[in-house]
């Protein structure tokens, strides 16, 4: 029996107006796009069209961007989603939830509910909340630490899981005759007791049509990766050379193996811009037109924010400092911090430099050139297995994404790479994910099975 050839993923990460913070000025930009769902929608319908895996949603519980130039993440995700769902019939619909400053049992509902309403199409991007903005915003003085965050982002995902697996596939029988309903027998309480939560259950509502959304993480530290290599059936990550994301994507697949999870458990899909052009001059126009638009004093602010540095230590014209550390005492983010060091390691530059190579973005890599090139980069990254594919941020929406689905989709068709039509329905499906089976008898999460056993 013959094994069916590796397809690559696709995901559209819609960043409002687009990964360019200056994408909003572009003459068929609308400003206001951030607050409108008309706006998500028709991105998705483009992505759909072109059958893309999903669209994926940021989000933040402050503000955290410079909001006197550039839109910001505004939309709660799940909420949105529902309504990108309701507009759209096979594309998955991945939105983030952070589990610093919510609780297992409403995000288990909420992302159950997604999945229920999208017909099995939803996923949650499991991030730690790591700005001192959003603390405040719950009552806390400062961020809580590292370590901290990631054990308690393990329990908050074991729970979740727990829940969803609360409910046997064959618990409602809705026996009309009988007057049966539900199964209480396959109705099961989680009964976790663990160090950050204690949750009771089971969920109120059914096992998902995919039996569990998708789960997917964004995290490059070592506590990260621990976490993507426990729980995530996708990450989301940041590379910016083949080789970082290839050894990035053995360490993670290996911790994986390690933990019984199979010999590659984790589709890695790292963050990549494009700027599209017809000729490689044309997209390079187009790049410098973007940058232009960008107040120096904007870029300097936000290179400062990754780097975790007061912004008057850079200078446009000088190299980077050479003392720089994690930001925070290693209590910040280190997937940009990193991401964005490597594009500057073993090589003459400015901070006017990075600025430019960064595109005034967030640490991401950045393609510019004509369909051909960006196809090309596309599947020499896939093809060496540094990529199962790519969560992709056109440099402003819906233009850009749709310059890449003229463009460049077909090339990677023609090639074998990309699908010309969906084979599934489910998120699962798409990604080529088994659908988990259901927990039957002990359900208990490890901490309870573990002090049980005590």
């Amino acid at each position: 029996m013959s094994v069916p050839p590796r397809q690559l993923h696709l995901n559209v990460n819609i960043l409002h107006s687009g990964f360019i913070p200056s994408a909003w000025r572009l003459p068929d930009a609308d400003p206001l796009a951030f607050t409108d769902a008309a706006h998500y929608v028709r991105v998705a319908q483009i992505a759909e069209a072109a059958k893309f895996d999903a669209v994926f949603l940021a989000d933040n519980a402050a503000i955290i961007e410079q909001i006197d130039f550039r839109p910001i993440t505004a939309l709660e995700p799940t909420v949105l989603l529902a309504t990108v769902a309701a507009a759209t019939t096979r594309i998955g619909v991945i939105g983030t939830a952070s589990t610093s400053y919510n609780e297992p049992y409403n995000i288990a509902r909420r992302f159950a509910t997604l999945d229920h309403v999208s017909g099995g199409r939803a996923g949650w991007n499991i991030v730690t909340t790591a700005d001192a903005a959003s603390a405040r915003n719950f009552g806390l003085d400062a961020t809580p630490d590292h370590a901290g965050r990631y054990a308690r982002a393990d329990e908050f995902t074991e729970v979740v899981k727990a829940l969803w697996n609360s409910w046997d596939d064959d618990a409602v029988i809705g026996d009309k005759q009988s007057g049966r309903f539900i199964d209480e027998a396959k109705v099961t309480p989680i009964a976790h007791r663990g160090r950050h939560f204690s949750v009771q259950g089971p969920l109120n509502l059914p096992r998902t049509p995919q039996g569990q959304p998708v789960l997917v993480q964004a995290g490059g530290s070592g506590d990260g990766r621990e976490l993507a290599a426990r729980h995530a059936e996708a990450v989301f990550s940041a590379a910016h050379t083949l080789e970082e994301s290839l050894a990035y994507s053995r360490a993670v697949n290996e911790r994986a193996a390690a933990l019984g999870r199979g010999p590659h458990a984790v589709k890695i899909l790292p963050g990549l811009a494009t700027i599209i052009g017809a000729t490689e001059t044309e997209a390079l126009r187009r790049r410098d037109e973007l940058i232009d638009m960008i107040p120096w004093s904007y870029s300097l602010k936000r290179l400062a924010g990754i780097l975790g540095l007061p912004v008057e230590r850079l200078h446009l014209d000088q190299a980077l400092p050479a003392d720089l550390a994690l930001p925070a005492g290693g209590n910040g983010n280190h997937t940009f911090f990193h991401a964005t060091l490597s594009l500057v390691q073993g090589r003459q530059h400015t901070v006017r430099d990075l600025i430019r190579a960064l595109c005034g973005g967030g640490g991401h890599r950045v393609l510019v050139g004509t369909p051909e090139q960006v196809a090309n980069e596309i599947e020499t990254w896939f093809k060496a297995g540094a990529a199962d594919g790519f969560n992709l941020m056109p440099d402003a929406l819906p233009s850009g994404l749709q310059d890449f689905v003229d463009g460049v989709v077909p090339i990677l068709q023609q090639r074998g790479l990309f699908r010309r039509e969906y084979a599934g329905r489910t998120l699962r499906e798409h990604f080529g994910l088994a659908r988990p089976a259901a927990l039957s008898g002990d359900r208990a999460t490890p901490q309870l099975r573990l002090s049980a056993a005590k």
